[in-house]
């Protein structure tokens, strides 16, 4: 039998469960709920079964033994079935992968180009804040403002009425897909503009209508995200923000397939403008979407912003932030910041008219595409789960499951996405592969120009290509270690001082039953509970007992 403490617990867990579940399912999968479930099944398993089995010892005389047996099993397997439910259906939380990565300075007689890198974040976390705090510290502001300050100044990036379009990886769902608790973070970062944000954020993503996690294309409401909590879709993060700020969602998946003209042309159709003259050098067919977002704003994505009024485009005033996900492919050995841009492009109406996008990845089209359209203002490359899966591995990506992923926690950016691409692939990438057991890493390493069996071309190639197209057009990008500057910090170590008025309560059952999994036998006295309890919510190194702010 188990003590009161441990009882009256397991009954608050329960209660808990069924109140904060049972209105919206999709919460089963946060910690607290899964802590509840499992103290909910030892309380029903000791404790309430037990009862059931005094009543049926009662009701013997006129109750069916078999009915009462089989009541009990059902309750112990529905018992058991929202245990694991709750346990597995966010996606296994992994073990991190702590990576050794140092800060070094450029050599080199040319430009150098900065890498920035924030390492041990969650994503839910401050890691965004450091990473552009990082930024800022070395020169590139996040907010262009006619006042100097914090990661603020006439030099910064964004203005605060621009039109910023974040372009997401939305073909593939759990791992494979932008970490959403980044793009959320991303998103207030840029409405936080100290000038106050009177401009617009677009999200969107093209996954083709094709391929992908079920076959047909990209979604910006997957059942299942690459978070915290898994119910976490890009478009209920962009609801979040749609109440206060005109942040919309834009699937071109929807419009891929129609071959539109130019605002200027009279067209004002949303659609794919394709030139149909393949590119001498790499062979691709540029094209890109434009479109009408929900707040009625015209969008060219190479043209800029379409003024109806005076029949002018604006380019000044929209801004591409380019967020990736860092994984291998099984084509192309690696996909980051350049490969992305296959989100950008229409495979199928260049197929149709005889020049498939996705086969010009090798001869440097990525690279043609980003010149040609529109050039990512910044590269934020997620790497809080990567798939570090090599080519001979059958997990290789870029379709990643929870499982396939390793957690390695490292958010970074840069303005210069060939130096960042080989950067991540070599010391991010490869290292992970490394620490998994991966003996041959040479589909994720930048330096092998040698294609490895199965794969469409070398990493190595590819990116090269792409690099000497983003060089003919004027773009300062390099592959060479010598002209870049790698600035590494490692979050700093959170010190919680105080716990909301809003959230006290549940933080504090949500120890007591993390507590009780932990210490189930010794739980059941008060004193040492309220103790442990203390113990867990006081911040490290004060000396002084936590209370609630309210």
């Amino acid at each position: 039998m188990l003590g009161e403490g441990t009882f009256l617990t397991g009954l608050l867990s329960l209660f808990w469960l069924m109140l904060r579940t049972g209105t919206k399912p999709s919460r089963a999968v946060y910690p607290c709920q899964r802590a509840a479930a499992a103290n909910s099944y030892i309380f029903l398993t000791y404790s309430f079964i037990p009862v059931l089995a005094v009543v049926q010892r009662k009701t013997r005389h006129f109750l069916n033994p078999k009915l009462w047996a089989t009541l009990t099993l059902a309750l112990l397997i529905l018992g058991a079935a929202v245990w694991w439910y709750t346990q597995q259906a966010g996606g296994p939380k992994g073990q991190v992968i702590g990576l050794t990565l140092t800060s070094r300075l450029a050599t080199g007689i040319e430009p150098p180009s900065n890498i920035f890198v924030v390492d041990g974040t969650t994503g839910k976390d401050e890691g965004l804040s450091q990473l552009i705090n990082l930024m800022g510290s070395h020169g590139l502001l996040l907010y262009k403002s006619g006042v100097n300050g914090t990661n603020r100044g006439p030099n910064g990036l964004i203005v605060c009425d621009h039109v910023i379009l974040i372009k997401v990886n939305s073909q593939w769902d759990a791992r494979g897909g932008t970490n959403t608790d980044l793009l959320k973070a991303l998103i207030q970062a840029i409405v936080n503009h100290p000038d106050g944000f009177v401009g617009e954020i677009i999200v969107a993503d093209n996954g083709q209508a094709q391929y992908g996690s079920v076959g047909n294309g990209g979604s910006l409401d997957w059942s299942k995200n690459n978070a915290e909590d898994s119910s976490q879709s890009v478009q209920k993060v962009v609801n979040l923000f749609a109440g206060s700020y005109k942040v919309s969602t834009y699937l071109w998946d929807t419009i891929t397939t129609k071959r539109v003209n130019e605002y200027f042309r009279g067209d004002m159709e949303d659609g794919y403008v394709v030139n149909a003259t393949v590119n001498s050098r790499t062979g691709i067919m540029v094209s890109y979407p434009k479109f009408k977002t929900k707040f009625g704003t015209y969008v060219s994505f190479k043209m800029g912003i379409w003024e109806p009024q005076t029949q002018t485009y604006n380019s000044e005033r929209l801004k591409v932030i380019n967020v990736p996900v860092l994984k291998s492919h099984s084509g192309y050995g690696v996909t980051a910041s350049v490969k992305h841009y296959m989100g950008v492009v229409s495979d199928k109406l260049t197929a149709q008219l005889g020049a498939r996008t996705h086969q010009t990845i090798g001869t440097g089209g990525m690279g043609t595409e980003m010149v040609e359209t529109r050039f990512p203002v910044l590269n934020i490359l997620d790497a809080i789960w990567v798939n570090a899966n090599p080519k001979q591995s059958p997990n290789t990506g870029p379709g990643t499951s929870y499982a396939e992923a390793s957690n390695v926690r490292v958010i970074m950016a840069s303005t210069d996405p060939i130096a960042l691409d080989y950067w991540a692939a070599k010391y991010v990438l490869v290292q992970t592969a490394k620490l998994k057991g991966e003996t041959n890493t040479a589909s994720l390493d930048p330096d092998n120009p040698n294609k490895v069996s199965g794969l469409t071309e070398a990493f190595h190639v590819w990116l090269k290509k792409s690099m000497e197209e983003m060089l003919a057009a004027g773009y300062q990008v390099t592959m060479n270690e010598d002209h870049m500057n790698v600035y590494v910090v490692p979050m700093p170590q959170k010190s919680q001082a105080s716990v909301s008025r809003s959230s006290y309560k549940e933080n504090l059952l949500c120890s007591v039953t993390h507590l009780n999994i932990q210490e189930n036998s010794r739980f059941a006295e008060p004193r040492y509970a309220l103790t442990r309890l203390e113990e867990m919510l006081r911040p490290r190194n004060s000396p002084n007992r936590l209370t609630g702010t309210g």
